[in-house]
C-alpha cells in the first residue's frame, strides 16, 4: 500500500528532471497523475515510463504555464481526469541568471514570471477543486536561493522570485486551512538535472562553486528531492503546513 493511494495529484514541468521524477514517484506510492508540460514529446515519454511501470498518468501538452487561459483549461482538464484534485506540486518554473547591472529587466520579468507567475496561476485556478474536494495539498517547490544569496551563477532574479514563493506558500497555509488545504513550500539545493547537467557541461569549477556552499559537497538526484515531496504530500504529513522544507545538502546550515 502506498502512501498516495488513490490520491490525484496534477503535476507540472513532467518533461524531465523533477518533474519527471515526481510522476514516478509519486505514481509508485499509488498516486493518479495529471502531468503538463511545454514539451510534448518529452511529457509523452514521462506517460509512457510511468505507465510501463504500472502506474496510471495523464500527459497534458504542450501547456504554456506563464498563459493564464492556457492554465485554466489545464487545471480544468486535470480535475476532470480522474474526479477531482487531492495534490498540486507546483514544479515548473523558469529562471534567467546574470550579474548585476548587466542584468536585464527583460530577465527579470521573465524570471518573476517563471517563478511565482506559475505556481500562482496553478494554485489560484486549482483553489476550487481543492475546496470541493474537502481540502488537499499545495507544494510548491521553491529554492535555498528564497533564503541565501549565490555567486554561481548570479541570482538576482531568483533569489528574489523563490522567497516570493516561500511568502506565498505561507500565505496559502493561512487562507487553505479553514478548507482543509495544507500548503507546503520544498527548497532544493543544487539538483543535477538533464538540462543541468547540459548547461554545466565540463565546467568543473563553476560545478565545484555550486557545490562548495553544501555540507555534503555535491548534487542531489532528484528523487532525493521527489521523495520527500512524495512524504509532505501524504497524510502521514497532516500537521505540516506552511513551512518551508530545506533539501539542501546543507546549504542553509552555514
Amino acid at each position: 500500500m502506498g502512501m498516495l493511494d488513490s490520491k490525484v495529484a496534477l503535476i507540472t514541468g513532467t518533461g524531465g528532471g523533477q518533474g519527471r521524477a515526481a510522476a514516478q514517484v509519486f505514481t509508485r506510492e499509488g498516486a493518479l497523475v495529471i502531468g503538463a508540460d511545454i514539451d510534448t514529446a518529452a511529457n509523452g515519454e514521462t506517460v509512457r515510463l510511468v505507465r510501463s511501470a504500472g502506474g496510471e498518468m495523464t500527459g497534458v501538452a504542450p501547456v504554456d504555464l506563464s498563459d493564464q487561459e492556457q492554465v485554466r483549461s489545464f487545471v480544468d482538464r486535470a480535475a476532470a481526469a480522474y474526479g477531482g484534485l487531492d495534490i498540486v506540486y507546483n514544479n515548473a518554473a523558469i529562471a534567467y541568471f546574470g550579474p548585476m547591472p548587466d542584468f536585464t529587466f527583460e530577465q527579470w520579468r521573465a524570471t518573476v514570471a517563471g517563478e511565482l507567475d506559475i505556481p500562482f496561476l496553478v494554485s489560484k485556478f486549482a483553489w476550487p477543486h481543492l475546496v470541493a474536494r474537502g481540502g488537499g495539498v499545495i507544494l510548491n517547490v521553491a529554492s535555498q536561493a528564497g533564503a541565501i544569496a549565490g555567486r554561481v551563477p548570479p541570482m538576482v532574479a531568483h533569489t528574489a522570485a523563490n522567497a516570493g514563493v516561500v511568502g506565498m506558500t505561507r500565505q496559502l497555509a493561512l487562507e487553505g486551512a479553514p478548507h482543509g488545504i495544507r500548503s507546503i513550500a520544498i527548497s532544493p539545493g543544487p539538483v543535477l538535472t538533464p538540462a543541468s547537467d547540459r548547461d554545466l557541461g565540463d565546467d568543473q569549477a563553476a560545478r565545484d562553486a555550486i557545490t562548495s556552499k553544501t555540507l555534503l559537497k555535491r548534487f542531489a538526484q532528484p528523487e532525493e528531492i521527489v521523495e520527500v515531496a512524495a512524504f509532505l504530500s501524504s497524510d502521514r504529513a497532516s500537521f505540516i503546513t506552511g513551512a518551508n522544507i530545506a533539501v539542501d545538502g546543507g546549504a542553509t546550515a552555514w
